[in-house]
Formats: C-alpha cells, structure tokens, sequence
C-alpha cells in the first residue's frame, strides 16, 4: 500500500488505510517553526479512504468512514461512527458528534458545532464570516450549531452565527440566513419555516410521516 503515517499518530486496531492517504500532517502557518498540535487519533475499525489527508491535533472516534480525498484539519474533535463524503473539507477547531453524515462535497469552516445523528447532503456549505475578509475572523466565525438530528438538503448555503434547531430539516438549494427553530421544516432563500416536522407526508406511503423509523 502507498500510503503516509507521520509522526505522533495514534490508530486503533482494525483501521483500514487507502492508497495515497497521508495522516498526521503538520500545519504550516510557520513553516520553519510549525506549531505543535498533538497526537492525531483515530479510533478502531475507521476506514480512511484513497487520497485522504488528516492533519495532527485530530482526536476521532471509532468507525470513521471517508471517501476518496477527504481533508481534514487540525484540531477536530469527532465522534463515533462519522462519515465525511469524498471531496469534503473539514477545517479546524470543529465539533462533530456521533452518528453525523457529511456527505460529498461539503464545506464545514472552522468552530462549527455539528450535534449528534446530523445529516448534511451532498454540496452543503457553511459559511462562518460576516464580512470577509475579516482581520477578526477567529473572534467572529464561532456560532455556527446544527442541532441533534437536524438534516440538511442538498446545496443548502448555512450563514455565519446560525443555528439550526433539533431534529429540523431545511429544504434542498436553501440559504439559511437565521436561526431555524427545533422540528421545523425551512425552505427558499432566505429560508423560511413553513411547516412543522411532524405536519410533513410521505408522498410515496411508505410511512405515515416521515422520519417514524427513528423511534422503532
């Protein structure tokens, strides 16, 4: 296998590792003196796919799932059972729990908190900047919360200071410039709630509303 482990990274037992991967890389705002980031860790039974790229301060649970070129940044703090679509970027300093999905192509910036069982469809990006470029940015990009269970559309845009309520399900191509209340359904741009979670029908009557699975 053509792969890189560097220094001070930790992997459980059972982590499968893809052609081209490199774990443990350092950042490079120095690049003479690189600030030190601590141990990446990775926990047991991950499967880090072809051309991913995880750098040093990471601390992820067990049964990470990436696809192909995933990158990942410094200092993350990431749950159980994650996984992060091919071509996703996870910048730093995030906070992801257990059970989330991000899938392709998604964007998560830096001090985002994204709660347990989240799901992000394909082509979400999170923007956490009121007036780029900011020279106060890593004061002002924090407040970005996707709530336990919220699910996110394909496509969706998810503005700075942002939070998006439990179990909450924002409409496909939505531009989320407001906070979005728990069990809410938003759509349109700027997002707006139409309809509560429990109000919504399945078109194809498979369930009597959507979502029913998660209590069984």
């Amino acid at each position: 296998m053509d792969y890189k482990i560097l220094d001070d990274v930790e992997l459980g037992n059972n982590v499968q590792i893809g052609d081209y991967v490199i774990l443990g890389v350092k950042p490079t705002k120095d690049p003479v003196n690189p600030p030190h980031q601590g141990k990446l860790i990775i926990g047991e039974n991950s499967h880090i796919r072809s051309h991913t790229v995880i750098y040093l301060g990471n601390k992820i649970g067990r049964n990470l799932q990436t696809g192909h070129g995933v990158l990942i940044r410094e200092n993350n703090q990431i749950g159980e059972d994650v996984s992060i679509g091919t071509h996703s970027v996870v910048e730093r300093e995030n906070i992801i729990g257990n059970r989330v999905r991000i899938h392709t192509n998604c964007y998560i910036p830096e001090f985002v908190v994204i709660k347990d069982k989240a799901w992000l469809g394909p082509g979400v990006t999170i923007l956490n900047v009121l007036h780029p470029p900011c020279p106060k940015w890593d004061e002002c990009g924090t407040g970005i919360v996707i709530s336990e269970n919220a699910k996110i559309g394909g496509n969706v845009t998810i503005c700075p200071r942002v939070t998006i309520g439990k179990n909450s399900l924002i409409g496909s191509g939505s531009v989320v410039v407001k906070d979005i209340p728990d069990d809410s359904v938003a759509v349109g741009n700027p997002a707006k709630v139409i309809k509560k979670v429990s109000e919504m029908k399945c078109d194809l009557g498979y369930y009597e509303v959507p979502y029913e699975w998660e209590s069984e």
